[in-house]
C-alpha cells in the first residue's frame, strides 16, 4: 500500500472519531508543551542571567565570605559568615601583593525597611561607594550630589535614593536634604538617582545607597564585609589576579590549605560558567519531568489504538479478503498512530509559542525585566519529532496486532 493511500484511510478513520482522536492526544499535547515551554524559559532565563552579569564587566571580581554554595546549608553559612575584614582590605591594596588590582570596593547589605514620616517603604539598601555605583552600572544624578570618600571617612548618615523610593516616601515633594529613617537612625538624603529600572540584578529605583562605612558601623554595627567588589586593571589576566587575591587572603587568614578557605572568589567568567552550566542541568530535569506526560500519552494512544483495532476487526478481515496484506495492515494503524501524536506535537508547539510570547510580554511590562523572547528552533523541531516518535512506538503493538488477525475469524467476529 502506497504511503498516500495509508494516510488518507488513517485520516478518514481518525475523522470518524473526532472527539475520542482529540481526547487521545491531549497527553501528547501536554508533554510537548511542557517541554517546549520549559526549553524556551530557562534559555530566556539563562540569557537574561548572563546579560546581567556581562554588565558588571569581565575585569570585575567579587570576593564573598564563608565557603563556596554547593547547596543550601552553604549558602546560609555564606550569609553568616564574617570572614572578610579591614585587614583583607589593607592587605589586598598593597601593590606587592595584588599588582593586577585596579579598584576596591567593600559591600554591606542592610536589611529592613525605610520611613519618612507616616510613609513607609521596604527598598534594596546597602552600603557601597557612589563612585562603584556609577561608574559600574553607569548611573547618573538628576538631583543633588553623591557622597564622597570623605563621607566614606566620617560615616556620614546620608544616602542617595532612587526614583521609586523618593515617589513612595516622598510623593511629589522635593526629598533633597529630607532625612529617612533606617532602623533607628535618621540619614539625609543628598542625591536622586535617575530612573534606570533593572540593572544588573539591581533595581536602581528601589535603591538606597549609602557609604559602606555607615552600613558597618553605624546602622549593623558589625566589622566585616558582605562582598568586595574589585576591578582588575585593563588589559590585566583576570584569572591571575583572582589568584593573586586567593593567595592574599589566605595569607591574612593564616590558611595553607585550600580545602579551608572561609572565603571564596568568583570571576565573571566562573559566573557565566556556573550560571549556564545550572541551567543546563535544570533544563534538562525538567524535561525529563515533562516526558512522563508524553509516556502517559503514549501509553493512551496505544489503549486506544487497541480499542480500535478491536472494534474494527470485520474491516480488517474485508480488506484481507480483497487482497490486502499485513505490511498493508500495519502501516494503515501505523500511520493512525502518527497522524495523532504529530498533531498532538503539532498543537502542543503552538501553544508553548502562544504562552512564551505572552510571559514574555508580562514579564517585561509588569517586571521591568529586559527578558529575551526566546522559542528556539531546536525544541520545536525536537517536540515535533519526539511526538511522532511515540506514534511509532506506541502504535507499533496495535498495529502488529491487526496485522496477525486470521481474514476469516476477522470477518466472522462481530
Amino acid at each position: 500500500m502506497k504511503l498516500t493511500a495509508a494516510t488518507s484511510i488513517a485520516l478518514k478513520a481518525l475523522k470518524a472519531n473526532l472527539a475520542r482522536s482529540l481526547l487521545t492526544v491531549l497527553g501528547i499535547v501536554i508533554g510537548i508543551l511542557a517541554i517546549v515551554l520549559m526549553v524556551s524559559l530557562s534559555q530566556g532565563a539563562e540569557s537574561l542571567i548572563l546579560s546581567e552579569i556581562e554588565g558588571i564587566g569581565a575585569q570585575t571580581i567579587i570576593v564573598r565570605p564563608g565557603r563556596q554554595p554547593e547547596g543550601p546549608t552553604d549558602i546560609a553559612e555564606t550569609i553568616l559568615s564574617d570572614s572578610i575584614k579591614d585587614r583583607d582590605l589593607a592587605a589586598l591594596k598593597r601593590p606587592d601583593n595584588v599588582p593586577g588590582l585596579d579598584k576596591l570596593e567593600p559591600a554591606v547589605f542592610v536589611p529592613g525597611s525605610a520611613s519618612y514620616l507616616d510613609n513607609i517603604y521596604r527598598p534594596t539598601i546597602f552600603g557601597w561607594s557612589a563612585e562603584a555605583l556609577i561608574d559600574i552600572f553607569d548611573i547618573k544624578i538628576v538631583a543633588g550630589e553623591a557622597f564622597t570618600p570623605e563621607d566614606i571617612r566620617q560615616r556620614a548618615k546620608v544616602v542617595m535614593i532612587g526614583d521609586k523610593v523618593r515617589a513612595e516616601l516622598f510623593g511629589q515633594s522635593d526629598a533633597l536634604g529630607e532625612f529617612i529613617t533606617i532602623g533607628d537612625h535618621k540619614l539625609r538624603v543628598v542625591a536622586i538617582l535617575e530612573p534606570a529600572g533593572q540593572v544588573s540584578f539591581f533595581n536602581i529605583d528601589e535603591l538606597i545607597v549609602m557609604p559602606y562605612s555607615t552600613a558597618q558601623r553605624t546602622i549593623r554595627n558589625i566589622d566585616h564585609y558582605d562582598e568586595l567588589f574589585i576591578q582588575a586593571k585593563e588589559g590585566e589576566n583576570v584569572d591571575v589576579v583572582a589568584e593573586d587575591i586567593r593567595a592574599t587572603i589566605r595569607e591574612t587568614h593564616n590558611i595553607s590549605n585550600p580545602d579551608k578557605d572561609d572565603f571564596f572568589v568568583n570571576t565573571q567568567q566562573n559566573a557565566l560558567e556556573t550560571i549556564s552550566t545550572i541551567t543546563q542541568v535544570l533544563t534538562i530535569s525538567l524535561i525529563a519531568i515533562s516526558s512522563i506526560a508524553l509516556v502517559v500519552g503514549g501509553i493512551g494512544i496505544m489503549n486506544i489504538m487497541l480499542v480500535s483495532v478491536t472494534e474494527r476487526t470485520a474491516e480488517i478481515g474485508l480488506r484481507k479478503a480483497v487482497g490486502a496484506t499485513n505490511q498493508d495492515i500495519m502501516i494503515q494503524f501505523l500511520a493512525e498512530a502518527v497522524i495523532l501524536t504529530a498533531s498532538g506535537g503539532l498543537i502542543g508547539t503552538t501553544l508553548a509559542v502562544a504562552i512564551s510570547t505572552l510571559i514574555t510580554f508580562i514579564i517585561r511590562s509588569q517586571f521591568n525585566l529586559a527578558w529575551p523572547y526566546q522559542v528556539p528552533l531546536n525544541a520545536i523541531l525536537i517536540g515535533v519529532i519526539t511526538a511522532t516518535v511515540v506514534g511509532l512506538v506506541f502504535g507499533l503493538f496495535p498495529a502488529r496486532q491487526a496485522a496477525k488477525k486470521d481474514p476469516i475469524e476477522a470477518l466472522r467476529y462481530e
